[in-house]
């Protein structure tokens, strides 16, 4: 009889190289198709339009260049000019780190009206199957819902399964932001919930601007849901490499770069996102004070200190979280390292009372929520740890303290 070897470190290897011609199959056809289809997008073309446009004769500035450079463009212009470029350009105005804030509120609110007439047609032709006219009908409400009166879109791309980001709260006036980084299946129909609305991050992010408002009603804070990446679609191969994380964190690192004002910015990182927080925390600026993780697969690191980042790493994990069964570790591209409420990795370990398993971290009520609402108004001092001998607010820096005004 013939012996075979089928040992764990063999099996994986073998996994890895049927990825790995996976791979090779899609760069030849499929991501080469996907590639040429998205220079046709509706955010490219208006980025084509916008690289032909001219303004007064002068040619309009590289949506790439510096937040400092484009904010500067935007206060040479008159309220006409400005209004003028949001009308004929809204997806580039409203994705533009750099643009006032308010001015991309309203070139995505033009943005949305737009994308939600295309869906509103898609609807009723007759060349798409029955479910690609619900699906479109999913997004017009969706849209819709997006455009209701008070809120204010930060970000908004329709392309694939859509981009959004969402601000609690005045960014202009903030004296401490929060930024929600949400985990997989994060995409335009999923950016809130009726049911489970908790759960989604528009929802998460609502209920921790409540919750720092409660903390600290005289500190002006802003929180924004940003689902303004393309995070992997389920549990599957693709949530288990960084390469979503990799391409989220230099959109993440482009819009802290880009947020008015010096206010001290906190991230809480969910799940997946938790891997975007761990890659961007190497390249983010200073201000970025807290890295705050729940329900983490890992930050693709071994240490917090591998993070290389002046910010203090915060971790929790609620006791029912199946997170918890994910294999903590990084083998050939897999895993995303060592476990962040492990006493070896080296984070400030939170209490997570409360939460009810992977997705209850944002519940109101829950003492998950009131740490993360304490973090982001700088009460360090108010935090609960996960152990009763307040370890995690031991040794804290000496300019750390209580945000509360």
């Amino acid at each position: 009889m013939t012996s075979f070897d089928t040992s764990p470190t063999l099996n994986v290897w073998r996994a890895l190289l049927a990825l790995a011609v996976v791979f090779v199959m899609l760069a030849t056809t499929g991501w080469t198709a996907l590639r040429n289809q998205r220079d046709h997008t509706p955010l490219q073309l208006s980025l084509a339009a916008w690289a032909d446009g001219r303004l007064d004769g002068r040619p309009l500035p590289d949506p790439r260049s510096t937040p400092a450079r484009l904010a500067a463009f935007f206060a040479s212009l008159s309220d006409t000019q400005r209004t003028g470029l949001v009308h004929r350009y809204p997806l580039v105005v409203g994705n533009m780190n750099g643009a006032p804030v308010r001015l991309r509120y309203r070139a995505n609110h033009l943005a949305l009206g737009q994308a939600r007439e295309t869906e509103r047609q898609r609807m009723r032709d007759r060349r798409l199957s029955p479910g690609g006219q619900h699906e479109a009908g999913r997004r017009m409400h969706r849209l819709t819902a997006l455009m209701e009166p008070g809120r204010h879109i930060l970000a908004f791309d329709p392309d694939g399964s859509g981009r959004v980001a969402e601000v609690f709260g005045s960014l202009d006036r903030a004296e401490r932001i929060s930024i929600v980084v949400p985990g997989v299946d994060t995409d335009l129909l999923t950016f809130q919930r009726t049911n489970r609305k908790y759960t989604a991050p528009a929802g998460m992010a609502e209920s921790l601007y409540t919750a720092e408002r409660a903390a600290s009603p005289g500190t002006r804070t802003a929180v924004i849901a940003w689902a303004d990446y393309t995070a992997p679609g389920g549990i599957g191969v693709e949530a288990a490499t960084v390469t979503r994380a990799a391409q989220g964190a230099t959109r993440l690192n482009a819009l802290v770069r880009a947020l008015p004002g010096t206010a001290p910015v906190s991230l809480f990182c969910h799940s997946y996102g938790s891997v975007l927080c761990g890659v961007a925390a190497r390249v983010l600026p200073d201000r970025v004070t807290d890295i705050a993780v729940a329900g983490s697969p890992g930050m693709r690191a071994e240490k917090a200190s591998q993070l290389r980042s002046s910010a203090q790493v915060w971790a929790m994990r609620d006791a029912d979280d199946w997170i918890e069964d994910v294999p903590y570790m990084e083998l050939g591209g897999l895993g995303h390292g060592a476990d962040p409420v492990s006493r070896a990795f080296g984070a400030r370990v939170l209490s997570a009372g409360g939460a009810h398993g992977h997705a209850g971290y944002f519940e109101p009520g829950t003492e998950s929520l009131r740490n993360f609402a304490e973090i982001g108004v700088g009460a360090y001092d108010s935090v609960r740890c996960a152990d009763e001998a307040d370890a995690c607010t031991t040794d804290m820096p000496a300019d750390v303290g209580s945000g509360r005004a």
